[in-house]
């Protein structure tokens, strides 16, 4: 049965692709979800895992050209695996000249139908399987972290009930099944990452017959392995300084070719980094965009881990040595020891490793530190006549419009009116510029028990209040819930972060980049305030207070401008007298 191999979509808005490289030949053997070629779009660089398992019969369209998605650019012949494996044995025996090379092919060979086999008697089992895919949330996203498998080998399944959770570096989401079943494998454990589209698991038929299937083959018995012709002993040494005599990138030290995709090989060259000396965690050790981010985090770039590397054993000179040199010669060479660090393993506790979202906060966190010269201003805002307000209506507003009301869309008002006193406060750095943003995207900081999500509320300069407060609310239940996409949480141009619903006096947030500015709300107390009255008489009343905090770039915004910026912030929330709906 023939696969038809298919030019895929990258992104939503990309619809073409080039095959930049071919990483098998026609008459290869390939097994299913191992690279098959390498392909390049406007937006990323990737390689394209084989859909099946086979012999590539065909090769369609050829290294550089450039075809639209969906296009036929290769043929697997899944039953051309089987019939290859035949002749090796026949052709084994007429080359009789010379050695015991007959042995070797029916090893080799064998291996490739078994899982055919396997392959063909799950698919007839239960009926034709159906896939389940590592989907694409977003066209910049091209890998997935499942972090919590809801359905577990041999339950039923409905179609479009939640099957998986998966983490990415822009959203958590709940991913539906796509056909109803019974899930019949899981081939991505939890805490795996994987490349978008690749199988994560299958849904069967309606029968669960097809998972006796597969202890049927762990019973056939596996050659030996040949033992391997010992090494000689070998002195380890570690890379010069200079950073030379690195392996090729993208080849391992014994010259096999490292599982990495372009674009972290691409990585690599421009951050002159040694792939051979940074770990894989991806499938069969395959490198990944977050791996060499990490690396290059850790080590910086042109780096080397220290890692290592086998050298030529010194050479004997003919000269006797001194007898001291002469007895350290004949013990081997001590490996280096580490510094030893101080003994924190023997504190008592747990080591817990952090979720993929934690790992994305605490990168995107000293990313911004490392970025932006942070400062903070502070100010204190009277929330009396708001408070009152919302407290005389808030009932009565509530049933009117089925939404909660909350102090934010107050607060978010008058950071609007705060942006067009000071435009300053809503743009980015690019390069050596500064790009004002035409519209006003804000960024609501949403508090999970999992991590932190700022999902945005975009055009906020065209809603009502009403309409602030209803995206407001369905943004912090979409987000509790896991159902925010990529797109809520992309596009923002300034934030608001509301760590006063716990209590405190106010905070010091960072700054979410590119974003240049981050809008704190502490808590609201009751305090004692002076009042001066309209005739310059003093009193002391209780009044609603709340202490807003800028975090603002000081790199493009001076402190006179924050400043300012905070002045009409206070103004309007003190003397708000606007319809709320």
């Amino acid at each position: 049965m023939a696969t038809d191999v298919l030019m895929p979509q990258m992104g939503e808005s990309i619809f073409e692709g080039t095959i930049t490289k071919w990483l098998k030949k026609p008459g290869d053997k390939v097994q299913r979800d191992e690279p098959l070629f390498e392909i390049s779009t406007d937006k990323v660089d990737a390689e394209i895992p084989a859909p099946a398992a086979g012999v590539l019969k065909e090769i369609k369209v050829k290294e550089g050209a450039t075809v639209q998605v969906n296009t036929v650019v290769g043929v697997i012949d899944a039953e051309g695996s089987a019939a290859a494996a035949q002749p090796a044995p026949v052709k084994a025996a007429p080359q009789a000249d010379g050695a015991p090379t007959p042995k070797q092919p029916p090893v080799t060979e064998q291996a490739p139908p078994v899982q055919e086999e396997k392959n063909v008697a799950a698919s007839g089992a239960n009926g034709a399987g159906t896939d389940v895919v590592m989907p694409q949330m977003g066209e910049s996203i091209f890998e997935g972290t499942i972090t919590k498998w809801l359905k577990k080998v041999g339950d039923k399944v409905q179609r479009d009930e939640p099957l998986f959770e998966i983490s990415t570096d822009k959203v958590d989401a709940e991913i539906p099944a796509p056909a109803s079943g019974v899930l019949r494998e899981i081939k991505v454990k939890e805490g795996a990452t994987v490349q978008v589209n690749s199988v994560v698991a299958v849904i069967g038929g309606a029968g669960v017959a097809a998972q006796a299937v597969v202890p049927v083959r762990p019973a056939q018995p596996v050659p030996a392995p040949q033992p391997v012709a010992q090494q000689p002993e070998q002195v380890i040494g570690f890379p010069p300084a200079g950073g030379g005599g690195f392996p090729a990138a993208g080849r391992g030290e014994d010259g096999e070719r490292l599982r990495s995709s372009p674009l972290v090989r691409r990585m690599a060259r421009e951050s002159n980094v040694d792939l051979t000396q940074v770990p894989g965690t991806g499938l069969g050790g395959r490198i990944s965009k977050q791996d060499i981010q990490s690396f290059i985090q850790q080590h910086g770039a042109g780096q080397s881990a220290g890692r290592p590397q086998a050298v030529a054993p010194p050479q004997t000179r003919p000269t006797q040595p001194p007898p001291q040199q002469q007895q350290a010669a004949t013990q081997p060479a001590p490996t280096p020891r580490p510094a030893t660090p101080p003994p924190v393993q023997v504190m008592p506790g747990e080591l817990v490793p952090m979720t993929p979202m934690r790992k994305k906060i605490a990168e995107r966190m000293v990313e911004s530190k490392h970025t932006s010269a942070h400062v903070h201003t502070v100010f204190k805002v009277d929330m009396t006549r708001i408070a009152r307000f919302r407290d005389k209506n808030r009932k009565a507003w509530e049933a009117r419009n089925g939404v909660k009301l909350t102090f934010m869309p107050f607060v978010a008002k008058a950071l609007m009116h705060g942006i067009r006193v000071k435009p300053i406060v809503n743009s980015s750095v690019v390069g050596d510029s500064i790009q004002y943003h035409k519209t006003i995207n804000i960024g609501i900081a949403v508090a999970l028990e999992w991590g932190l999500i700022v999902p945005v509320v975009k055009g906020a300069e065209n809603l009502s209040f009403v309409g602030l407060q209803r995206a407001v609310t369905d943004l912090g239940e979409r987000a509790r819930s896991k159902k925010l996409v990529p797109d809520d949480v992309q596009g923002g141009t300034i934030t608001i972060t509301n760590p006063g619903i716990f209590g405190p006096q106010f905070g010091t947030p960072i700054i979410l980049q590119p974003q240049v500015a981050i809008l704190g709300m502490g808590g609201i107390f009751k305090e004692p305030v002076v009042v001066t009255d309209e005739d310059g008489n003093d009193s002391i009343a209780v009044r609603h207070i709340i202490r807003l905090t800028l975090g603002y770039d000081h790199r493009i915004i001076d402190g006179a401008d924050a400043d300012q910026f905070m002045v009409a912030v206070r103004e309007y929330l003190e003397n708000f007298n606007e319809d709320i709906g």
